[in-house]
Protein backbone atom coordinates (compact mmCIF):
# COMPACT_ATOMS: atom_id res chain seq x y z
CA UNK A 1 0.00 0.00 0.00
CA UNK A 2 2.81 2.38 0.92
CA UNK A 3 4.43 1.64 -2.46
CA UNK A 4 1.21 2.47 -4.30
CA UNK A 5 0.76 5.68 -2.32
CA UNK A 6 4.36 6.69 -2.96
CA UNK A 7 3.97 5.97 -6.66
CA UNK A 8 0.79 8.01 -6.76
CA UNK A 9 2.44 10.93 -5.00
CA UNK A 10 5.41 10.77 -7.37
CA UNK A 11 3.11 10.77 -10.40
CA UNK A 12 1.17 13.70 -8.97
CA UNK A 13 4.38 15.62 -8.34
CA UNK A 14 5.52 14.99 -11.91
CA UNK A 15 2.16 16.18 -13.17
CA UNK A 16 2.43 19.38 -11.13
CA UNK A 17 6.00 19.88 -12.35
CA UNK A 18 4.94 19.48 -15.96
CA UNK A 19 2.09 21.96 -15.39
CA UNK A 20 4.47 24.43 -13.73
CA UNK A 21 6.87 24.17 -16.65
CA UNK A 22 4.20 24.68 -19.33
CA UNK A 23 5.20 27.62 -21.55
CA UNK A 24 3.72 30.95 -20.50
CA UNK A 25 4.40 34.67 -20.64
CA UNK A 26 5.17 36.82 -23.66
CA UNK A 27 7.04 35.45 -26.67
CA UNK A 28 8.38 38.08 -29.09
CA UNK A 29 8.82 36.84 -32.64
CA UNK A 30 10.54 38.74 -35.44
CA UNK A 31 9.50 37.34 -38.80
CA UNK A 32 9.36 37.90 -42.54
CA UNK A 33 6.41 35.53 -43.06
CA UNK A 34 3.31 37.36 -44.38
CA UNK A 35 1.07 38.89 -41.72
CA UNK A 36 -2.06 36.91 -42.62
CA UNK A 37 -0.14 33.66 -42.37
CA UNK A 38 1.46 34.62 -39.07
CA UNK A 39 -2.01 35.34 -37.70
CA UNK A 40 -2.88 31.71 -38.45
CA UNK A 41 0.41 30.50 -36.95
CA UNK A 42 -0.21 32.51 -33.79
CA UNK A 43 -3.76 31.19 -33.48
CA UNK A 44 -2.68 27.56 -33.83
CA UNK A 45 0.31 27.89 -31.50
CA UNK A 46 -1.59 29.68 -28.74
CA UNK A 47 -4.42 27.15 -29.01
CA UNK A 48 -1.86 24.58 -27.91
CA UNK A 49 -0.13 26.92 -25.45
CA UNK A 50 -2.88 29.25 -24.20
CA UNK A 51 -0.69 30.83 -21.53
CA UNK A 52 1.71 32.25 -24.12
CA UNK A 53 1.07 35.72 -25.53
CA UNK A 54 2.67 36.37 -28.92
CA UNK A 55 4.20 39.75 -29.72
CA UNK A 56 5.04 40.05 -33.45
CA UNK A 57 7.28 42.29 -35.51
CA UNK A 58 6.80 41.55 -39.20
CA UNK A 59 8.72 42.97 -42.16
CA UNK A 60 11.03 41.88 -44.97
CA UNK A 61 14.06 39.89 -43.84
CA UNK A 62 16.45 42.77 -44.51
CA UNK A 63 14.41 45.14 -42.34
CA UNK A 64 14.08 42.47 -39.64
CA UNK A 65 17.85 42.08 -39.61
CA UNK A 66 18.36 45.85 -39.54
CA UNK A 67 16.05 46.13 -36.51
CA UNK A 68 17.87 43.31 -34.76
CA UNK A 69 21.28 44.85 -35.44
CA UNK A 70 20.12 48.22 -34.10
CA UNK A 71 18.87 46.53 -30.93
CA UNK A 72 22.11 44.56 -30.52
CA UNK A 73 24.07 47.79 -30.86
CA UNK A 74 21.87 49.43 -28.24
CA UNK A 75 22.32 46.42 -25.96
CA UNK A 76 18.59 45.71 -25.78
CA UNK A 77 17.51 42.91 -28.15
CA UNK A 78 13.74 42.39 -27.90
CA UNK A 79 13.17 39.25 -29.96
CA UNK A 80 13.04 35.80 -28.42
CA UNK A 81 12.69 33.97 -31.73
CA UNK A 82 13.35 34.82 -35.37
CA UNK A 83 11.52 33.19 -38.29
CA UNK A 84 13.12 34.63 -41.40
CA UNK A 85 13.45 33.87 -45.07
CA UNK A 86 16.93 32.53 -45.54
CA UNK A 87 19.89 30.65 -44.15
CA UNK A 88 22.29 33.46 -45.07
CA UNK A 89 20.66 35.84 -42.58
CA UNK A 90 20.50 33.06 -39.99
CA UNK A 91 24.17 32.26 -40.61
CA UNK A 92 25.07 35.89 -40.01
CA UNK A 93 23.28 35.81 -36.64
CA UNK A 94 25.04 32.55 -35.81
CA UNK A 95 28.47 33.87 -36.77
CA UNK A 96 27.85 36.95 -34.64
CA UNK A 97 27.20 34.68 -31.66
CA UNK A 98 23.54 35.68 -31.34
CA UNK A 99 21.84 32.28 -31.56
CA UNK A 100 21.15 29.62 -28.96
CA UNK A 101 22.20 26.07 -29.82
CA UNK A 102 19.02 24.05 -29.32
CA UNK A 103 20.64 20.63 -29.41
CA UNK A 104 17.50 18.79 -28.26
CA UNK A 105 15.22 20.19 -30.97
CA UNK A 106 12.93 17.52 -32.48
CA UNK A 107 14.66 17.22 -35.84
CA UNK A 108 14.29 13.48 -36.39
CA UNK A 109 12.23 13.76 -39.59
CA UNK A 110 13.60 17.08 -40.83
CA UNK A 111 15.94 16.82 -43.85
CA UNK A 112 19.55 17.24 -42.76
CA UNK A 113 20.11 19.94 -45.39
CA UNK A 114 17.68 22.21 -43.50
CA UNK A 115 19.39 21.81 -40.12
CA UNK A 116 22.34 23.93 -39.06
CA UNK A 117 25.10 21.48 -38.00
CA UNK A 118 25.33 23.25 -34.64
CA UNK A 119 21.54 23.29 -34.31
CA UNK A 120 21.26 27.04 -33.95
CA UNK A 121 18.63 27.29 -36.71
CA UNK A 122 16.24 24.94 -38.49
CA UNK A 123 14.51 25.20 -41.86
CA UNK A 124 10.74 25.09 -41.57
CA UNK A 125 9.69 25.21 -45.22
CA UNK A 126 10.87 24.64 -48.77
CA UNK A 127 10.36 27.83 -50.78
CA UNK A 128 11.44 28.26 -54.40
CA UNK A 129 11.76 31.32 -56.63
CA UNK A 130 10.50 31.19 -60.21
CA UNK A 131 8.46 33.23 -62.70
CA UNK A 132 4.89 34.50 -62.34
CA UNK A 133 3.06 35.84 -65.38
CA UNK A 134 -0.28 37.51 -66.10
CA UNK A 135 -2.36 35.08 -68.15
CA UNK A 136 -4.36 37.85 -69.84
CA UNK A 137 -1.22 39.60 -71.06
CA UNK A 138 0.99 36.59 -71.86
CA UNK A 139 -0.22 34.08 -74.43
CA UNK A 140 2.83 31.79 -74.43
CA UNK A 141 4.10 30.88 -70.97
CA UNK A 142 7.83 31.35 -70.36
CA UNK A 143 9.84 28.21 -69.75
CA UNK A 144 13.29 29.65 -69.08
CA UNK A 145 14.89 32.42 -67.03
CA UNK A 146 16.31 33.63 -70.33
CA UNK A 147 12.81 34.30 -71.68
CA UNK A 148 12.64 37.36 -69.45
CA UNK A 149 15.60 38.92 -71.26
CA UNK A 150 13.65 39.34 -74.51
CA UNK A 151 13.06 43.04 -75.20
CA UNK A 152 9.28 43.00 -74.78
CA UNK A 153 9.51 40.78 -71.70
CA UNK A 154 12.24 42.67 -69.83
CA UNK A 155 10.41 46.01 -69.95
CA UNK A 156 7.34 44.31 -68.48
CA UNK A 157 9.16 42.45 -65.70
CA UNK A 158 9.26 43.27 -61.99
CA UNK A 159 11.50 41.58 -59.44
CA UNK A 160 11.85 41.85 -55.66
CA UNK A 161 14.81 43.70 -54.20
CA UNK A 162 17.47 41.99 -52.06
CA UNK A 163 17.65 45.28 -50.16
CA UNK A 164 14.27 44.33 -48.70
CA UNK A 165 13.61 40.63 -49.28
CA UNK A 166 15.70 37.76 -47.95
CA UNK A 167 14.33 35.44 -50.63
CA UNK A 168 15.42 37.95 -53.27
CA UNK A 169 18.88 38.15 -51.70
CA UNK A 170 19.18 34.37 -51.94
CA UNK A 171 17.90 34.32 -55.51
CA UNK A 172 20.25 37.05 -56.73
CA UNK A 173 23.13 35.64 -54.70
CA UNK A 174 22.56 32.18 -56.16
CA UNK A 175 22.29 33.21 -59.81
CA UNK A 176 25.30 35.53 -59.80
CA UNK A 177 27.46 32.59 -58.67
CA UNK A 178 26.54 30.66 -61.82
CA UNK A 179 28.50 31.41 -65.02
CA UNK A 180 25.43 30.96 -67.22
CA UNK A 181 23.80 33.86 -65.37
CA UNK A 182 26.22 36.03 -63.36
CA UNK A 183 25.64 39.75 -62.91
CA UNK A 184 25.25 39.95 -66.69
CA UNK A 185 21.77 38.46 -66.33
CA UNK A 186 20.56 41.19 -63.96
CA UNK A 187 22.38 43.88 -65.94
CA UNK A 188 20.58 42.78 -69.12
CA UNK A 189 17.23 42.76 -67.33
CA UNK A 190 17.83 46.29 -66.04
CA UNK A 191 18.98 47.54 -69.44
CA UNK A 192 15.80 46.08 -70.93
CA UNK A 193 13.64 48.09 -68.56
CA UNK A 194 12.91 45.65 -65.73
CA UNK A 195 11.99 47.31 -62.42
CA UNK A 196 12.59 46.28 -58.81
CA UNK A 197 9.85 46.60 -56.25
CA UNK A 198 10.35 45.95 -52.56
CA UNK A 199 9.36 42.48 -51.45
CA UNK A 200 7.57 39.65 -53.21
CA UNK A 201 4.24 41.20 -52.26
CA UNK A 202 4.83 44.15 -54.59
CA UNK A 203 5.63 41.71 -57.39
CA UNK A 204 2.42 39.70 -57.17
CA UNK A 205 0.32 42.87 -56.84
CA UNK A 206 1.84 44.39 -59.98
CA UNK A 207 1.45 41.22 -62.06
CA UNK A 208 -2.05 40.39 -60.80
CA UNK A 209 -3.23 43.93 -61.60
CA UNK A 210 -1.71 43.75 -65.06
CA UNK A 211 0.79 46.55 -64.43
CA UNK A 212 3.52 44.07 -65.32
CA UNK A 213 3.29 40.92 -67.40
CA UNK A 214 6.07 38.99 -65.65
CA UNK A 215 7.56 38.79 -62.19
CA UNK A 216 10.30 36.97 -60.32
CA UNK A 217 8.72 35.65 -57.15
CA UNK A 218 8.51 32.91 -54.54
CA UNK A 219 6.13 30.21 -55.71
CA UNK A 220 3.51 30.17 -52.96
CA UNK A 221 2.59 33.84 -53.40
CA UNK A 222 1.91 33.30 -57.09
CA UNK A 223 0.09 30.00 -56.66
CA UNK A 224 -1.97 31.31 -53.72
CA UNK A 225 -3.03 34.29 -55.86
CA UNK A 226 -3.96 31.93 -58.70
CA UNK A 227 -6.06 29.82 -56.35
CA UNK A 228 -7.89 32.93 -55.17
CA UNK A 229 -8.78 33.87 -58.74
CA UNK A 230 -6.07 36.27 -59.86
CA UNK A 231 -5.20 36.02 -63.60
CA UNK A 232 -1.71 34.64 -62.94
CA UNK A 233 0.22 31.42 -63.30
CA UNK A 234 3.64 30.26 -62.15
CA UNK A 235 6.57 28.59 -63.92
CA UNK A 236 9.45 26.57 -62.48
CA UNK A 237 12.09 27.49 -65.13
CA UNK A 238 13.88 24.63 -66.85
CA UNK A 239 17.31 25.76 -65.60
CA UNK A 240 16.11 25.29 -62.04
CA UNK A 241 14.96 27.39 -59.09
CA UNK A 242 16.72 28.93 -56.11
CA UNK A 243 15.60 27.68 -52.69
CA UNK A 244 15.16 29.04 -49.17
CA UNK A 245 14.13 27.17 -46.03
CA UNK A 246 12.67 29.90 -43.78
CA UNK A 247 14.74 29.01 -40.72
CA UNK A 248 13.55 29.45 -37.16
CA UNK A 249 16.04 30.24 -34.39
CA UNK A 250 16.18 31.22 -30.73
CA UNK A 251 18.25 34.20 -29.65
CA UNK A 252 20.68 33.63 -26.80
CA UNK A 253 19.21 36.69 -25.11
CA UNK A 254 15.66 35.34 -25.01
CA UNK A 255 13.73 36.22 -21.88
CA UNK A 256 11.41 33.24 -22.31
CA UNK A 257 13.37 30.11 -23.19
CA UNK A 258 10.51 27.73 -22.44
CA UNK A 259 8.10 29.40 -24.87
CA UNK A 260 10.88 29.88 -27.43
CA UNK A 261 11.69 26.16 -27.45
CA UNK A 262 8.00 25.31 -27.63
CA UNK A 263 7.64 27.52 -30.71
CA UNK A 264 10.58 25.86 -32.46
CA UNK A 265 9.19 22.43 -31.55
CA UNK A 266 5.82 23.40 -32.98
CA UNK A 267 7.31 24.77 -36.21
CA UNK A 268 9.00 21.40 -36.81
CA UNK A 269 5.87 19.39 -36.00
CA UNK A 270 3.48 17.69 -38.40
CA UNK A 271 0.70 20.00 -37.22
CA UNK A 272 2.67 23.05 -38.35
CA UNK A 273 3.62 21.40 -41.63
CA UNK A 274 -0.01 20.62 -42.41
CA UNK A 275 -0.80 24.28 -41.77
CA UNK A 276 2.10 25.31 -44.02
CA UNK A 277 0.66 23.21 -46.83
CA UNK A 278 -2.72 24.90 -46.34
CA UNK A 279 -0.89 28.23 -46.69
CA UNK A 280 0.64 27.09 -49.96
CA UNK A 281 4.11 25.88 -48.97
CA UNK A 282 5.97 22.73 -49.87
CA UNK A 283 6.22 20.61 -46.69
CA UNK A 284 9.54 19.50 -45.23
CA UNK A 285 8.35 16.32 -43.52
CA UNK A 286 7.87 13.00 -45.31
CA UNK A 287 4.26 11.89 -45.50
CA UNK A 288 2.84 15.41 -45.61
CA UNK A 289 1.40 16.04 -49.08
CA UNK A 290 2.25 19.18 -51.04
CA UNK A 291 -0.56 21.63 -51.84
CA UNK A 292 -2.95 20.73 -54.65
CA UNK A 293 -1.55 21.71 -58.02
CA UNK A 294 2.07 21.72 -56.83
CA UNK A 295 4.61 19.40 -58.43
CA UNK A 296 6.38 16.82 -56.35
CA UNK A 297 9.32 18.65 -54.79
CA UNK A 298 11.50 15.69 -55.77
CA UNK A 299 10.80 16.48 -59.44
CA UNK A 300 12.17 20.01 -59.25
CA UNK A 301 15.63 21.07 -60.30
CA UNK A 302 17.37 23.26 -57.74
CA UNK A 303 20.07 25.84 -58.40
CA UNK A 304 22.31 25.68 -55.36
CA UNK A 305 24.36 28.56 -54.06
CA UNK A 306 27.18 28.87 -51.55
CA UNK A 307 25.59 30.56 -48.50
CA UNK A 308 28.97 31.41 -46.96
CA UNK A 309 30.01 33.23 -50.13
CA UNK A 310 26.65 35.00 -50.28
CA UNK A 311 27.16 36.27 -46.75
CA UNK A 312 30.69 37.43 -47.56
CA UNK A 313 29.50 39.22 -50.72
CA UNK A 314 26.22 40.48 -49.28
CA UNK A 315 27.08 44.16 -48.91
CA UNK A 316 28.76 44.39 -52.31
CA UNK A 317 25.90 42.49 -53.97
CA UNK A 318 23.26 44.80 -52.52
CA UNK A 319 25.23 47.85 -53.64
CA UNK A 320 25.56 46.39 -57.13
CA UNK A 321 21.83 45.69 -57.26
CA UNK A 322 21.01 49.20 -56.03
CA UNK A 323 23.28 50.69 -58.72
CA UNK A 324 21.33 48.74 -61.36
CA UNK A 325 17.78 49.15 -60.07
CA UNK A 326 17.89 51.96 -57.51
CA UNK A 327 17.61 51.64 -53.78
Amino acid sequence: MKTLISAGIAALMLSFAAFAQAPSGTLTIYTSQPSDQMAEVTKAFTAKYPDVKINLFRSGTTEVMNKLQAEFTAGSPQADVVLIADAVAATQLKNDGRLYAYTDAPTGKVPAALIDPDKTFFGTKLITTGIVYNTTLVKTAPTSWMDLLAKDAAKSTILPSPLYSGAAAIHVGTLVQKPEFGWKYFETLAEGGALAGKGNGTVIEAVARGEKAYGIIIEYMALNAKTKGSPVDFVFPKEGVSVIGQPVAILKTTKNMGAAKAFVDWQLSEEAQVQSVAQGYFPILPGVKAPAGYPDAASLKFIEGDATKMLKDDEASKKKFADLYGG
